[in-house]
């Protein structure tokens, strides 16, 4: 029970059955009515809660990732956060779309079947307009688009594949995903990728540029997710995790940072000058320096000082010799 009665309901209780006021029958009809749920067939569920919290995190992890990608295109400050995570038929989202829209619909391996990404038409002009150059103001109340040239939509076909590589790395931790963009549509009702009933998960995004909010949408097929639901577990996925600490990946990890490159610079010593007598420098003229030439030289390892080195030949070319390494708290 949700709370304990107190004597007195309880006497209340016991009176109201005896006078007839509640009838014991109907309350357990009620009771077995509250059981009941209603189910609507036209938007089978078929991604479980768990499925659907393991959509959540890659989305919301890929909100963020786009939000700094557009702000980064368009030198403005863009926010995305994940709306919602629905499971809908397609002529549904079809239907809940404006016409002509931006939809770009894409196909992504290993995954089955093709994906849709539709930009709401008010944040593309928007972006069309900052990428053209426009002025960074708000977008006027009432504009609409009837029609995209080829110029613009190949500027938001720029945008959507650059959408796409953020798709890629927010499913790098379950998943190794290549998505590639098929083609672009502003009728909704010319893409006929999916059956109007088939069921499909319909990811939102709230987009907020200039106080004025629009939105993105991901239409994925079931049938997508067919040979992946057991990734999307999120024990499965945590489990993938520990995978990192095996020794294998240590050994790449160690491999890849010896090959990396760093800059080497050796100080023969300081001096300072005067802006004239650097101007009057010349062939042949000597510059005092604060060090002896019995005293070893500094090697710099990315502008820190890690060893003290000597200045000599090899193999006919200038080189210096290791001496002493120099530990980090040792002031020189």
């Amino acid at each position: 029970m949700k709370q304990v009665l107190s004597q007195q309901e309880i006497d209340s209780l016991l009176n109201a059955l005896n006078t007839g006021e509640i009838n014991p029958e109907e309350m357990k009809q009620e009771e077995e009515k509250n059981k009941v749920r209603a189910y609507d067939f036209r938007r089978p569920i078929k991604l479980s809660k768990e499925y659907v919290n393991t959509l959540y995190m890659i989305f919301e992890t890929f909100a963020k990732s786009a939000s700094n990608v557009l702000s980064t295109m368009v030198r403005t400050n863009i926010n995305m956060t994940l709306g919602a995570v629905e499971q809908v038929s397609f002529d549904e989202f079809v239907h809940s779309i404006p016409n002509p829209t931006i939809m770009g619909v894409f196909h992504t391996l290993p995954l089955n079947g093709n994906q849709i990404m539709e930009i709401n038409p008010q944040f593309g002009i928007q972006i069309i307009e900052l990428l053209c150059g426009g002025a960074k103001t708000k977008e006027k109340k009432g504009q609409k688009k009837e029609k995209f040239t080829d110029i613009e939509l190949g500027i938001v076909e720029d945008m959507i594949q650059n959408l796409l590589k953020v798709f890629k790395s927010s499913w790098a931790e379950i998943l190794d995903l290549e998505p590639e963009l098929d083609n672009l549509e502003t009728n909704a009702q010319l893409v006929q990728t999916m059956s109007p009933n088939e069921p499909v998960v319909l990811i939102s995004f709230v987009v907020e540029i200039f106080d004025t909010k629009s939105f993105i949408n991901i239409c994925i097929p079931y049938v997508s997710f067919e040979n992946i639901t057991d990734k999307l577990s999120i024990r499965s996925w945590f489990d993938m995790g520990k995978t990192y600490d095996d020794n294998r990946f240590r050994d790449q990890i160690a491999e890849r940072l010896v090959q990396t490159d760093v800059n080497i610079t050796v100080e023969m010593g300081r001096t300072v000058l005067t802006v004239d007598d650097f101007l009057h420098l010349e062939a042949g003229d000597i510059v005092q320096l604060d060090m002896k030439t019995n005293q070893p030289m500094k090697l710099y390892v990315e502008d820190k000082v890690h060893y003290l080195v000597q200045p000599g030949l090899y193999k006919e070319k200038m080189a210096v010799q290791v001496l002493q390494y120099v530990e980090e708290d040792v002031e020189l």
